[in-house]
């Protein structure tokens, strides 16, 4: 193999090592949300901001062995330990933060089976998703979402009958923060130089071997 050969694959790897350097800063692991780790109440409470590093807007979180729900969709749809999230009063709730992905989420009927929840999701107001499912009390219905770089997530439960409370429980809010660690736009001439001065070091090995 010619030397100029042996300085192109090295430079190429300098160029890939660095890329994969500059890529661990931006793997996201997932994050689980399964509003046991609050504080224990009774019943229920409101969500509290920064929760997740979220803000929640009209969403409480309940005690789903509580037996003023036990049987009800708030005990069914408990996906793991006994707390669940669900929306105040049936109305609309939404989550708001800094940019992530949605990956999924479990949703249950609290009380009636049967009425549909959407979920919208946004970044800067202009809304990029939306995906709307049918829900029962008797088991949770894992839906995978897949919103990619939102800041926002608005859900609203609606049925056709009047009558119908549209209380619905979420569960195992699961998703991805947008990285934060990526290197400085200034460390790059750094990296490279770095990954340049090994593969030099390489090929100098390489000719002295060969003299």
């Amino acid at each position: 193999m010619s030397i100029s050969t042996i300085a192109k694959k090295l430079s190429t790897a300098a160029i890939a090592a660095t890329v994969i350097v500059l890529g661990i800063g931006a793997v996201a692991q997932a994050t689980v949300l399964t509003f046991d780790d609050i504080a224990p109440v009774s019943y229920f409470d409101l969500i509290p901001n920064g929760y997740g590093g979220f803000n929640w807007n009209n969403f409480y979180y309940v005690n789903g062995t509580n037996t003023a729900v036990s049987l009800t969709g708030y005990d069914n749809g408990r996906v793991s330990g006994d707390y669940v999230g669900f929306n105040g009063g049936g109305a609309p709730a939404v989550v708001s933060g800094s940019i992530f992905d949605l990956n999924s989420a479990y949703l249950t009927a609290a009380w009636n089976s049967g009425f549909s929840v959407t979920v919208e999701g946004f970044k800067s107001g202009a809304s990029l998703y939306s995906k709307t499912v049918v829900v029962n009390t008797t088991q949770p219905i894992l839906v995978n979402f897949d919103y990619f770089g939102i800041d926002e997530l608005k859900f609203k439960a609606f049925a056709v009958q009047q009558d119908y409370r549209t209380h619905f429980v979420l569960d195992n809010f699961t998703f991805n923060e947008k990285a934060t660690s990526v290197p400085e736009p200034t460390l790059l001439p750094a990296l490279l130089a770095i990954a340049t001065v090994s593969a030099g070091s390489v090929l100098r090995r390489k000719q002295l071997k060969q003299s």
